[in-house]
């Protein structure tokens, strides 16, 4: 990441932090509930979202002001995915630290994402006034945020199906990672756009941009999964093979697999049990498949598309972040 993106970034989190943070006050009689509440989000993270939102209203035209408590309700309803994503697979990390349910346990960290997925449409409406933003933008800005939780349930349903299948094609997991994951990046920069008083055209390349971005950054993901320091991306690597994930690149690998190599892969995907060597033996299979230079490759190809769609866009500060933004994604090891 470059010092100006990540300084930029930085400006983001300081700017929309203090609003989440007065979004989750505790209150005495129950404050467990808003210290599990806040967890993840005092542990860090990139805050991508909100700097998608951000920056995409302001290449329309918008304020950055005007759209800093969207951001924050785009943050608290990804931090509600963590904690509930977490919970389904059993992660015991999550941004280096313990996740969510291993400190306080599964109902309070249910209780705690369900809370956060309120404070999202609480911090919206608190958009709604004619000093501020528009009704009519505050209500195009909850459909699209509405549709995003949506398409995530779809999203990590298949992905938990997937788990249970022996095969699945590429065309089913990018269906999968569409809105698991990218769906809500392009929210993210739809939302933004409508705040900022973008076209209904603007506001669809912006979608489309952040869509593609999305996809590119789940690819990442996978692969990070398989080759990253475990103490750089905060959860244990090898994880999504115990979890029996079926990624782009154990997709790949099982349509590129001879016999033995196929049965040692699936003998692996989904066994909790699996000792830390068998799972490098996978890892060191897949490579030699050569499934994650594919990954690698397909993530810079929805990069590529990601980029054409701000071609129509001026040249501004803005556009310049969000193309700084789409090649961290391609590059980063976190």
């Amino acid at each position: 990441m470059s010092l100006d993106l990540q300084g930029q970034l930085a400006a983001v989190a300081r700017k929309v932090d203090p609003v989440i943070k007065s979004l989750v006050e505790e209150e005495k009689e129950i404050e467990v509930l808003y210290e599990a509440s806040k967890h993840l989000i005092d542990a860090g993270g990139k805050r991508l979202r909100p700097f998608l939102v951000l920056k995409s209203c302001e290449i329309v035209g918008g304020k950055e002001d005007d759209a800093i408590q969207l951001a924050a309700a785009i943050e608290l309803l990804h931090t509600f995915t963590l904690i509930h994503d977490d919970i389904m697979d059993e992660d015991e990390k999550r941004r280096g630290v313990p996740s969510v349910h291993a400190l306080w346990g599964k109902p309070m960290a249910i209780t705690a994402g369900d809370l956060l997925f309120a404070k999202v449409y609480d911090s919206v409406i608190r958009c709604a006034s004619p000093k501020h933003v528009a009704y009519r933008r505050v209500l195009k800005a909850l459909s699209v945020i509405t549709d995003a939780a949506v398409s995530i349930c779809r999203g990590q349903t298949l992905d938990m199906l997937f788990a249970s299948m022996e095969e699945i094609s590429e065309e089913q997991y990018l269906r999968m990672i569409s809105g698991k994951t990218a769906s809500l990046l392009k929210a993210s920069s739809q939302s933004g756009a409508i705040f900022g008083g973008g076209t209904a055209s603007q506001v669809k390349l912006i979608g489309e941009f952040a869509n593609y971005c999305g996809l590119a950054f789940q690819i990442v993901d996978d692969v990070l999964g398989l080759t990253a320091d475990e103490e750089v991306i905060g959860k244990p690597v090898g994880s999504d093979i115990r979890d029996g994930k079926k990624t782009i690149v154990i997709v790949h690998a099982l349509n590129k697999a001879n016999r033995e190599q196929r049965q040692l892969i699936l003998s692996t995907l989904g066994k909790i049990e699996s000792p830390p060597s068998r799972i490098e033996e996978v890892i060191q299979t897949v490579k030699s498949l050569e499934s994650i230079n594919y990954a690698l490759s397909k993530a810079k190809d929805f990069i590529d598309k990601a980029k054409a769609q701000l071609s129509p866009f001026p040249a501004s500060p803005a556009k310049d972040a969000l193309l700084e933004l789409s090649n961290f994604l391609v590059s980063r090891r976190y």
